[in-house]
């Protein structure tokens, strides 16, 4: 037997290797946020539990549960991966998703908040509230059976949600023999569906996410026709929405007082950067004022961006309260009495037309009344009119009408101040939430919603208009909106 070399053998210049550290990949600090959905069946929880299982993301423990509960799940010995995901009893008990389930993994490059959404039409309400924060949807397709409508809704649903990045997952490809053709054909359909959205970025990848198939791990043993990337190659690449790029904006949670001395503003920047002497203004208000100091839990800074909680403290003494927003001068948001957005319905009671409910966008809560305009019809994707109640998990367009002003972002602009929950103040139940897309105008008018026309017009008017033959053949074409008789004469005056 040959002795083993001494650990402590001397060194000289002959024998000594230069060390060279191995060059690593540069690591994106910011989490990628993506939702997995689709139809029942198509393999969603089991795609995630594997990206779990091979991203090293699974501990001992939970590795020695899952191999227990798995039993005898498929054919080639391998553990239930839905498992993984599918915690609620029920869950197991039927093999469906039902709540959104929420995971962290990471690679040498990226980390990782994924949701698994649940595919039964039912859960629509659940599946919206997990793409209301993701960057990136990996829409699943079982290859047997192509595109379904529940994967055209997903698909829909997702760009609503302002979801511009795509994974076409075509799963089970092992099961029609790895046919190319099949994957051609499922991925061209998809892609002039998303194309129809205003989705540009889709990255269609044929796997299998039971054996692991082009998820962590390239399948080119079984597929040496595709030489795309793999899944996680994908999401590596994916870019993250930013908010930094935008305006500055503050919405404000508290106003800080702990001596006659100091006067603070504390809230998360939801929005651009700041730094000492920028001007800003205070919405609604609009009063103006500089920035003094930037302060945190621990220091004084010279700037904060998109995702920093801090302290705001101005150089002159203004009006400021919880639920107002402080914003940079040269990029201000919408404000107005009156928005459009898309909503979706929570709760079996839904959304009542010309009901009062409290709106709640960060820290600021109003009265608003809701005006359904149109509901999506989720089998064609198409819009159609709809004035009446919008019932749980319907998506619709309305017409928010505040009391007060409010102000808002776009949501494709801003998720942070485009973004809000409808409160049903008979229960205090979270009853809808939407997205604003756009501003109304607030005093008389014409405004046009698809086909229809919508005239702002005061009460009196209204009435009489309505009860008019030449109204009465235009029905189905335009809508009239009475308006108080305190704003009657700013109408007439607009008018004329």
């Amino acid at each position: 037997m040959t002795a083993p070399k001494s650990a402590t053998a001397p060194l000289s210049a002959s024998n000594v290797v230069p060390f060279v550290e191995p060059a690593k990949a540069v690591r994106d600090s910011r989490p990628l946020r993506l939702i997995t959905c689709g139809s029942v069946d198509d393999g969603k929880s089991t795609l995630i539990g594997r990206l779990l299982w091979d991203t090293k993301a699974v501990k001992e423990d939970q590795a020695a549960t899952l191999k227990r509960d798995s039993g005898s799940q498929n054919d080639l010995g391998l553990p239930d991966f839905a498992l993984l995901l599918d915690g609620l009893q029920a869950e197991r008990e039927q093999g469906i998703t039902i709540d959104v389930a929420y995971r962290y993994f990471a690679t040498d490059r990226r980390s990782f908040i994924v949701a698994d959404t649940p595919g039964h039409e039912q859960y629509t309400r659940n599946m919206a509230t997990g793409a209301s924060t993701a960057d990136l949807a990996i829409l699943l397709v079982d290859a047997r059976a192509g595109l379904l409508e529940q994967t055209r809704r997903h698909a829909t649903i997702a760009s609503l949600m302002g979801i511009k990045q795509f994974v076409l997952a075509i799963n089970k490809i092992d099961l029609v023999s790895y046919d190319k053709a099949i994957f051609e054909k499922i991925s061209h359909d998809f892609k002039e569906l998303a194309l129809s959205l205003g989705v540009r970025h889709v990255t269609a990848i044929p796997m299998s996410a039971l054996k692991g198939e082009n998820v962590v791990y390239d399948g080119r043993a079984a597929m040496p026709w595709y030489d795309g990337p793999t899944l996680v190659e994908t999401l590596e690449l994916a870019t993250t929405r930013s908010a930094q790029a935008g305006a500055f904006r503050l919405p404000v949670q508290r106003v800080s007082r702990p001596g006659e001395s100091f006067r603070g503003y504390q809230g998360t920047v939801a929005g651009g950067s700041v730094k000492p002497g920028d001007s800003v203004t205070i919405l609604p208000s609009g009063m103006v004022a500089n920035v003094k100091q930037i302060v945190t839990f621990d220091l004084v800074r010279n700037a904060a961006v998109a995702g920093d909680a801090i302290t705001l403290v101005l150089d002159r003494q203004v009006d400021v309260s919880r639920g107002d927003m402080i914003v940079s001068m040269d990029g201000q948001p919408m404000t107005g009495l009156n928005f459009d957005a898309h909503l979706v319905a929570l709760q079996p009671g839904g959304i009542e037309p010309a009901k009062r409910y409290w709106l709640k966008s960060g820290a600021r809560r109003q009265r608003v009344t809701i005006t359904p305009v149109s509901q999506l019809e989720l089998s064609s994707g198409k819009w159609k009119p709809h004035h009446e109640t919008l019932a749980m998990n319907a998506i619709g367009k309305v017409h928010l009408s505040f009391d007060e002003v409010a102000v808002f972002d776009p949501y494709e602009q801003n998720r942070a101040t485009g973004a809000f929950i409808i409160i049903d103040p008979d229960t205090n139940n979270t009853v809808a939430g939407g997205m604003v897309t756009a501003k109304r105008a607030d005093l008389g008018g014409i405004h046009r919603e698809g086909e229809r026309v919508l005239l702002s017009l005061p009460a009196d008017l209204a009435d009489e208009l309505m009860a008019s033959e030449a109204f009465s053949a235009r029905r189905d074409d335009v809508d009239i909106r009475r308006v108080s008789a305190a704003r009657a004469a700013d109408i007439l005056d607009e008018i004329e």
